[in-house]
């Protein structure tokens, strides 16, 4: 009877402390959340967009250990002050004599180099690395096809686009903001040479393989080095190689006088057959039978297997 009597007296405590605590884990919005976010978004919105502003504006800049980063995320060793030379660009020490001598500095000295002599370095040593590296993966190119795929190779916006991607462009030091693609291709340039210097020549051919030879495998060679007259080119290669003369010859045709005219042209050489191509007319049809003969003799089909880059042979540095 006692325990009876002391359970009931102890329902109501219980029942409110659970309403209670149901009170305190509830979540509701409160009506002027809804107002006041609205009105921030307004706010955002009527001053615009937030001006660029450099990464070394932040309070948290270390250039020193980003300059140490850098090395460190491309698995490379550089020496730290050619680096910062590969980073400093000319613009950048005139606008710092610029503010030396605005406080009264009759002679501004910054103390540091600029990079234009790495920069036409680093391009002489990626054209030749480039060079070697083609003749020895695609021999049967001729040599302006050579020519044309290092031209490609070496284009201001492909550079630029390696230099952005491997995080050079938080480390320039140039007056100009946002840098150009211009500034990120010679900063890469001036990087290659900054690795010569300090590693060798074979390991700096190694970062040009990596970074720009690969490439090739996402472009169709077709795009890069266009004959513009195919039939002519392959004639000419075949009498300079003694293969023979070149003749076209009709395959199949099916459409004649339609507009649906379809023709399968072969070209053949000491009566052999090295391409066909298919066209609306036999003139297109001979020129596609070429461009495909001329895919056959230099290996540059489009379904050719890509170029194991990992088992090249490191090009000669002498």
């Amino acid at each position: 009877m006692f325990l009876l009597r002391n359970s009931l007296r102890l329902c109501p405590r219980i029942l409110q402390a659970s309403s209670e605590s149901h009170k305190l884990i509830r979540r509701d919005v409160k009506r002027w959340v809804a107002p006041t976010l609205k009105e921030l978004r307004r706010r955002r919105e009527k001053v615009g967009p937030e001006p660029l502003r450099p990464r070394s504006s932040h309070l948290e800049w270390n250039y020193k250990a980003e300059i140490f980063a850098f090395g460190s995320r491309l698995h490379e060793n550089f020496d730290e002050k050619l680096l910062r030379q590969a980073f400093t660009h000319r613009s950048y020490i005139i606008q710092e004599e610029m503010k030396q001598k605005e406080v009264g500095i009759e002679q501004p000295d910054v103390g540091m180099l600029d990079n234009r002599e790495m920069v036409q370095e680093g391009d002489e040593l990626i054209g030749r690395y480039l060079d070697q590296y083609i003749e020895s993966t695609m021999p049967k190119i001729p040599l302006e096809g050579r020519i044309s795929i290092r031209e490609y190779l070496m284009k201001e916006e492909n550079l630029a686009h390696i230099s952005n991607h491997i995080g050079t462009r938080d480390l320039i030091l140039s007056a100009e903001f946002p840098v150009t693609n211009s500034t990120l291709a010679d900063t890469f340039k001036a990087v290659v040479a900054a690795l010569e210097q300090t590693s060798g020549s074979e390991r700096a051919s190694t970062f040009v393989r990596d970074f720009v030879f690969t490439q090739l495998n996402q472009k169709d060679l077709e795009e890069i080095w266009q004959v513009q007259n195919p039939l002519q080119y392959l004639t000419e290669y075949c009498s300079r190689n003694n293969l023979g003369d070149v003749e076209p010859r009709l395959i199949g045709e099916c459409g004649r006088n339609t507009i649906l005219a379809a023709y399968h042209v072969g070209i053949y050489c000491n009566r052999e057959l090295l391409g066909t191509g298919f066209g609306e007319n036999i003139d297109i049809a001979i020129e596609e039978a070429a461009r495909d003969s001329l895919r056959d003799i230099f290996n540059t089909q489009a379904w050719r297997q890509p170029i194991n880059f990992q088992e090249c042979p490191p090009p000669n540095t002498q």
